[in-house]
């Protein structure tokens, strides 16, 4: 008699860890499950990824051994096993011992009855938001390059005219008024010299793009700040080996760089602190092009970490547009300049306050054949 298929057996008790398993796998964001001693009991494919260990090695393990000195952790941890409920925080910075740097919203459950282990849940940084945000620096650097334009036509001949007509009247007046000539020239010429700064925002032709490779780019703005404004600081370099060449031009990128580092040694605390230039390889962030239906992926993703007080609170939303510092001698285009460049090779600029200073994050399109690292 042959044999007749039987139906598929409904799935018992038996079969739900596996289930559990495979949907812990699938989870994008990293799964970390610890004991009561703050002992890894599982990690998934995306927390292997994010501490840079396996599953396998990690069990057993305790968590200080992987997370860098970060006792915010551990005292959520303590805080869910105390209470019994699940606690989120939002924007934590997370440093691993191999000096990987995060920026992370936290999620921790209890998990067993009674409670016997905590499950943490890491979510890349409120992706949505930062997207927000890049939008709204595009649009900033537009403002910006509108702006050059009027002040470089409107103001700059203007200026000339007066300055020239403070000179003439020089030869006719006593000795204490020539004074107040030279003050006028003297402010023409500083506000001549601003708009001439502002005019390297009207450049409106397309880049033209190469393959260049952004540590070569980093390394050179490191030795600079090295020999400079850096001096007295440590940079410390994290770079993802694999990284393959950006779609850009060389020394427009070395002036974004140049710009967000300096900014940052000049935010650093105190003699010695550290400011730690980061890239890695970021799946999946896409954003639309002007005039156009497709959608550009930047997966190529450079942070620049310093452990200054952070932006300001009033400026957080501004802090790319013209004039917009927090600096006492500040012109504040700076950060509207990186706004434009990063703007015209079809990448985003942000930004984000942690606990211990300000990451600044540029995420730029890879060029079409960079198949690891080159140019």
């Amino acid at each position: 008699m042959p044999k007749v298929c039987s139906p598929v057996p409904s799935r018992g008790a038996a079969d739900a860890p596996l289930l559990d398993r495979l949907v812990l796998s699938a989870i994008p964001s990293a799964v970390v499950l610890v004991d009561e001693r703050l002992r890894f009991a599982y990690v998934n494919p995306a927390g292997e990824h994010m501490l840079g260990a396996s599953d396998t090695y990690l069990r057993g393990h305790a968590l200080e051994e992987l997370v860098a000195a970060d006792a915010h952790v551990a005292a959520l941890v303590g805080e869910v096993r105390a209470r019994g409920h699940s606690v989120s925080d939002y924007g934590v910075a997370l440093a691993t011992k191999r000096g990987d740097r995060h920026l992370v919203d936290l999620h921790l459950s209890p998990v067993g009855d009674p409670p016997t282990h905590v499950l943490i849940l890491l979510h890349p940084c409120s992706v949505a938001r930062q997207l927000d945000q890049q939008l709204a620096n595009r649009s900033a650097a537009r403002s910006v390059t509108q702006l050059a334009a009027m002040l470089a036509h409107e103001v700059k001949n203007p200026l000339s005219g007066i300055r020239g007509a403070a000179q003439l009247l020089e030869g006719s007046l006593e000795p204490e008024d020539r004074q107040l000539v030279q003050l006028i020239c003297d402010e023409t010429d500083r506000v001549v010299a601003l708009v001439g700064r502002m005019e390297q925002f009207t450049e409106n032709r397309p880049i033209r793009t190469e393959a260049v490779n952004v540590h070569r780019v980093l390394e050179h703005v490191r030795r600079l700040a090295e020999t400079g404004f850096g001096r007295n600081l440590k940079l410390i370099e994290r770079y993802d080996p694999s990284l393959p060449s950006v779609a850009g031009d060389r020394d427009q990128l070395v002036q974004v760089f140049l710009n967000l580092v300096k900014n940052a040694c000049e935010a650093a605390s105190e003699t010695g602190s550290e400011v730690c230039l980061v890239t890695h390889y970021r799946h999946g962030l896409r954003v639309g092009q002007k005039n156009s239906r497709e959608r550009l992926e930047l997966p190529i993703t450079v942070e620049i970490w310093d452990d200054g007080p952070g932006v300001p609170e009033d400026l957080t939303l501004d802090v790319f547009d013209p004039f917009v510092t927090g600096k006492p001698k500040g012109t504040g285009l700076g950060l509207s300049l990186v706004a434009k460049i990063v703007n015209d090779h079809g990448g985003v600029v942000d930004f984000q306050n942690h606990a211990h200073g300000t990451v600044f994050r540029v995420s730029l399109p890879a060029h079409s054949d960079g198949r690891g690292p080159g140019g």
